[in-house]
């Protein structure tokens, strides 16, 4: 079956968020699509789940550059709702700290809002 990049298995929108790690060491995240948690966003409404979801990457990546020296690449297309952040060197323990923050609020999002909405995928490569 040909899945399109942000839309679950039932046809609904989702954002899909993959962190990806090597040797156990994180190595990229990546954040793709749109909720589509409210039913009218396309026509105006905020999408709280998308924002929640959106604020938490970007903080994420901000705190990254501003608190740690961590070596990485971020490319985004913000009209396809896409981030990546990808680390050029294994990264320490202040970044991984960060990136584990990242995940336990996706985590606790996923939890509350169900799997309907976000994808979270880990993946080792």
């Amino acid at each position: 079956m040909v899945r399109l990049k942000g839309v679950s298995d039932q046809g609904y929108l989702m954002i899909t968020v993959t962190i990806q790690k090597t040797g156990g060491t994180y190595s990229s995240f990546t954040c793709a699509g749109h909720a589509g948690y409210a039913r009218l966003a396309w026509i105006g409404q905020k999408d709280i789940l998308c924002s929640a979801v959106s604020a938490l990457v970007i903080n994420t990546v901000n705190a990254l550059e501003a608190l740690t020296d961590a070596k990485m690449k971020v490319s985004y297309d913000e009209k396809a709702g896409i981030i990546k952040c990808r680390f050029l060197n294994p990264p320490g323990e202040r970044p991984a700290l960060l990136v584990d923050a990242l995940v336990l609020g996706l985590q606790n999002i996923k939890q509350q809002y169900g799997t309907k909405y976000l994808e979270v995928n880990f993946k080792e490569v």
